[in-house]
């Protein structure tokens, strides 16, 4: 828009012409002298041009920006609000972390069907099942046992096999930041590095029971309802210690070795004072 020459009214400095302007300054010869502005800014309330039409279309202009500086405005209100809301989920999330204890069983194992087995390996993640019962029927399960030091074992049965021939597909570590308390859409997502999925033969000699019994029936081998039950942080680490010694590729045995040194560290477990698999299987 050409404003040279127009004609303006200043609420101060009285009748003017523009004698130059950019998209940031104008510049304004009045009576005694010239005056630079802010553009478009000092039009509205200060300045007016008496070309009824001009004004009109400058009028728009301003709005447009008006529009564009709410809308700014708006935006870093909101960048306010989501950082205020980063910094207290950062809080919270530091006292878990300072206030955490150790559970003994603080580890999960999941039964996995054929599509959960495929999807658990491309997505790493799995699904925690929605609540049955009660008020929050149809929600996601909180993990609430689950923290950082925790694992998530995936296992398997064909459905000709006995349940004592349940077998471990794979294991991993949740991730980085992951609290049980504060999961709400019941994913548990894989730690970025601590992660093994074992080969079918490497499955074959990974029987479950081995390590897995129930207190009330130590003997017996059953897995009569729920898709995953927690269990005990020693057995994890039995499982784990197995896995290195069935690893034959140098990078994978190496990986495992980190894992099961990682798992200890974080359920402060001593190596040396790992009980051996005490399973069911092993009691028959």
């Amino acid at each position: 828009m050409n404003l040279i020459n127009k004609k303006v009214t200043h609420k101060r400095f009285g009748a003017g012409n523009i004698v130059k302007h950019d998209d940031t300054i104008i510049e304004i010869h009045f009576a005694s002298e010239n005056k630079k502005f802010v553009f478009p800014d000092v039009f509205g309330e200060h300045l007016k041009l008496q070309d009824e039409s001009i004004a009109n279309s400058l009028g728009e202009i301003l709005q447009e920006k008006e529009n564009e500086r709410k809308k700014e405005e708006q935006k870093r209100e909101e960048e306010k609000k989501l950082q205020q809301i980063k910094y207290e989920l950062r809080l919270e999330h530091e006292k878990l972390m300072k206030n955490h204890k150790l559970h003994p069983e603080s580890q999960m194992v999941f039964w996995c069907d054929t599509e959960e087995q495929n999807r658990s390996f491309t997505e790493w993640k799995v699904f925690s099942g929605v609540i049955k019962s009660g008020k929050n029927k149809g929600k996601p399960n909180k993990p609430t046992r689950l923290h950082q030091n925790s694992a998530v074992l995936l296992t398997a049965i064909d459905s000709s096999m006995l349940e004592k021939d349940r077998r471990i597909l794979g294991v991993y570590m949740v991730n980085e930041n992951f609290i049980g308390k504060l999961n709400e859409d019941g994913y548990i997502p894989a730690h970025s590095k601590y992660r093994l999925q074992l080969t079918e033969e490497e499955s074959g000699q990974m029987p479950f029971w081995k390590y897995y019994f129930n207190e009330k029936s130590p003997d017996k081998m059953t897995w009569k309802t729920g898709k995953h039950r927690y269990f005990d942080n020693s057995w994890m680490a039995q499982i784990l210690l197995d896995i290195v010694s069935l690893k034959s590729d140098p990078g994978e045995r190496e990986l495992a070795q980190q894992f099961f040194e990682h798992f200890c560290k974080m359920n402060q477990i001593a190596e040396q004072e790992l009980p051996k698999p005490n399973g069911a299987l092993m009691r028959i």
